[in-house]
């Protein structure tokens, strides 16, 4: 007769439907006894026990003995095993590729980062990505079967479903790539794939106070984007375009197009490149948002005044933005949110001047917290997420059962 807890037991076929949904009670890090995972799920000791079995067999959790006891042997416990498998976050940015590994909880374990160009395609950038991959698993003696899951981050549209990028206009030759299924084609991990703003909002929430369950994520670099907090959760809308502001017609943008083929976009006007090239107009070198933001903190008057409109025009567009969402707070990332309170001080004016009083008179507006790791914590976040799901547990316990 096989062994209870092997997968080639009926005991452990049976602890497959349940295990993920067991695992959910661990994912806050605390640890547990079996008696009050009992209490808890209000289960058999029987059938709880198959489903931990489950986890334990899948490496995910373990024995702990730190348990409080009133007597004889300390009571064991059960918690969440964080370095039992890694996390492969990806962050694709305009001009920047970075790469970390998380381990489940999730922490960071190593990162880096190198310059990249569009111009050289998806294929050549996810080379390089998964090259820099190997070389973080390699410095923390891991290999490519230790990451559960990927999670991306892309400067565009994303169909969440697929992971397809979805008319990119920084990202030509990415629309309707297959990430996921280059990806999979390298290691045996689940892959998630999203807007990187919306991977910056995920990131900038979990760092956030208790209590900051709507707010809208800004991303101001090469391009203009955002991510919104509405009750807790991440808002995509219907085809995974909700935030995309950066495309919001503005009255300064009028006679100006887009790469996107409209007239009088946001993102043709305020985004760090054309703040640049309106510098460079008044015989000022700028030629990146490093160079704008340089200039701003070297005390420059122009650039000051440069970026300070452009805070105004994306004050144009948060305010009916504040209207439509009643947000409690507002975040600005990207490279120009460097700037700082100049950059702030445009987007206040027009949001507090446009804005309901009702909807503004507690609204908080400031820089991120940690913007340029967000997008990591982010990818990483949403990768555990899918890659714990109860479902995804299910099919891992009956492919180890096949396995076996």
């Amino acid at each position: 007769m096989a062994n209870p807890s092997s997968p080639q037991s009926p005991q452990f076929a049976r602890g497959a439907s349940g295990a993920g949904d067991v695992l959910q009670l661990f994912m806050d890090g605390a640890a547990h006894s079996r008696t009050d995972l009992a209490a808890l799920t209000g289960m058999a000791r029987s059938t709880l026990q198959e489903r931990l079995d489950v986890l334990i067999s899948l490496g995910l959790i373990g024995t702990i003995t730190d348990g409080a006891s009133t007597g004889g042997r300390p009571p064991q416990r059960l918690a969440l095993l964080p370095d039992a498998r890694l996390i492969l976050a990806i962050d694709l940015g305009a001009s920047h590729l970075r790469v970390a590994l998380t381990d489940l909880s999730p922490t960071l374990v190593a990162q880096s980062q190198l310059p990249i160009s569009f111009a050289d395609g998806p294929v050549a950038i996810l080379e390089s990505a998964l090259v820099l991959a190997d070389e973080l698993l390699a410095s923390q003696q891991r290999t490519r079967e230790d990451v559960i899951a990927i999670g991306m981050g892309v400067p565009g549209p994303v169909n969440f479903e697929t992971g397809r990028p979805a008319n990119p206009p920084i990202m030509p030759g990415w629309d309707g790539f297959d990430i996921p299924a280059w990806f999979q084609q390298h290691l045996d991990a689940l892959v998630v794939v999203d807007n990187d703003v919306n991977l910056m909002a995920i990131g900038e929430k979990d760092q956030l106070e208790t209590g900051s369950e709507d707010f809208i994520f800004v991303k101001l670099a090469t391009g203009i984007g955002s991510g919104i907090i509405s009750g807790g959760l991440l808002q995509r809308g219907a085809q995974g375009t909700a935030g995309d502001i950066g495309h919001v017609r503005i009255r300064r943008g009028d006679g100006i197009f887009c790469h996107c083929g409209n007239e009088g976009c946001l993102e043709a006007v305020a985004a760090g490149p054309k703040i640049a090239t309106a510098l460079r107009e008044q015989g000022i070198e700028a030629h990146s948002n490093t160079d704008v933001v340089a200039l701003v903190n070297s005390g420059n008057i122009q650039a000051i005044h440069a970026v300070r409109q452009a805070g105004r025009d994306l004050g144009e567009v948060l305010a009916a933005s504040v209207s439509l969402l009643n947000p409690s707070l507002i975040v600005v990332g990207g490279r120009i949110s460097a700037a700082g309170e100049h950059l702030l001080a445009g987007i206040r004016e027009v949001v507090y001047q446009r804005g309901a009083p009702l909807s503004t008179q507690h609204l908080q507006i400031r820089t991120s917290l940690s913007w340029e790791v967000g997008a990591l914590r982010g990818a990483s976040m949403i990768a555990i997420n899918q890659a714990l799901s109860p479902a995804a547990i299910e099919r891992s316990a009956l492919a180890l059962i096949s396995a076996s």
